[in-house]
């Protein structure tokens, strides 16, 4: 688990048929001190309508990505778990 902190969504013209109405956002890791960068921005698939700003937990677990897409050939990598209060 990770945090992270939206900074927008993203717009695929062409993806893989697993993320088709999947919800894909970019959210930038952090260190534990909520505002330090941890690394590059990722792409997150949405499970909480997240928005822009918010702080998150994202979750590397491939299994619960494969669950929420149906899908046992997702290339999805990071999905959101958990909105974190201010």
């Amino acid at each position: 688990m990770q945090l992270a902190r939206i900074i927008g969504t993203a717009t695929a013209t062409v993806k893989h048929p697993s993320l088709a109405g999947a919800r894909l956002l970019v959210g930038q890791p952090l260190m534990a001190d909520r505002t330090t960068p941890d690394g590059d921005p990722q792409l997150v698939i949405d499970t909480l309508s997240a928005a822009a700003g918010d702080l998150v937990v994202i979750t590397s677990d491939g299994r619960m990505l494969r669950d929420i897409l149906k899908s046992d050939t997702t290339p999805a990598r990071w999905g959101t778990i958990g909105l974190v209060d201010p």
